[in-house]
């Protein structure tokens, strides 16, 4: 991806959590940014928080469970910009979906938000940049995407297919000024992780989690992942043969 300057950006998830750091990070970093989530109180909280900062951030309520009404909303504001240059897909959702005790409705809704939601909103303006020939799409996976992990089904799942989607994106943009970059964080301090009930080795703050990705999304990288110690365990799970992956992984549910 040839070097680009950032003008405006829309970031989904942008409530709380990575989204909402990230958000501010770049209006403090001079982008005109569209903050998308479902709760106004929130986002209105972060652009009083932005424009303290002498920084532009502008609240959109929107839900990306609503795809093609987000594509809709998301294709407007394309065109009343003027283009957005970068278009961040992090609305996600958590929770357990265990193999034994499988909830569809709650498989459904992770379904929904990490991926239809994620697809729908990296999707909404890629033609657009293509035709412009500048943007840059990111999507924010995580670290257990790489394999299955026990009691989790359809958030592991989720987070494997928007990381191969971004993948066969980059793949295919190649040449034409539009760049791709995926995001596999590991645990970062957030709403989601809040309500996790197990240890998270090597939780990150949420400012150093978003600075990391901001830098690494300015420098056009196609992946970021961290910390790097979880990185690297799950690179090795990845390498590992089933049975041993799946011994391993027994006993880390």
């Amino acid at each position: 991806m040839a070097e680009m300057t950032y003008r405006t950006a829309l970031v989904t998830g942008a409530s709380s959590g990575l989204g909402r750091g990230l958000a501010l990070w770049l209006a403090k970093h001079g982008l005109r940014v569209f903050a998308t989530g479902r709760r106004l109180s929130q986002l209105q909280a972060l652009a009083a928080e932005a424009q303290a900062a002498g920084a532009t951030v502008e609240p959109v309520v929107m839900d990306v469970t609503h795809a093609e009404a987000a594509q809709e909303r998301i294709r407007a504001i394309d065109a009343e910009c003027g283009g957005l240059d970068l278009v961040i897909a992090n609305a996600g959702v958590g929770g357990p979906t265990h193999g034994k005790r499988m909830d569809w409705d709650k498989a459904r809704a992770i379904i929904d938000t990490n991926v239809t939601g994620a697809a729908a909103t990296l999707c909404a303006v890629l033609p657009q940049m293509v035709e412009r020939r500048r943007g840059h799409v990111v999507g924010i996976s995580s670290l257990a995407g790489h394999r299955g992990l026990s009691g989790h089904a359809a958030y592991s799942a989720s987070k494997a297919f928007l990381a191969t989607f971004l993948e066969s994106l980059r793949v295919d943009l190649k040449g034409t000024g539009v760049g791709v970059t995926c995001v596999f964080p590991g645990f970062v301090k957030s709403e989601l992780t809040a309500k996790n009930r197990f240890p998270m080795p090597f939780l990150m703050e949420t400012e150093d989690a978003v600075e990391l990705m901001g830098r690494a999304i300015f420098a056009g990288e196609t992946e970021v992942s961290f910390p790097w110690q979880v990185s690297a365990s799950m690179r090795v799970l990845k390498a590992l043969p089933n049975p041993l992956f799946d011994a391993t992984a027994r006993r880390l549910k």
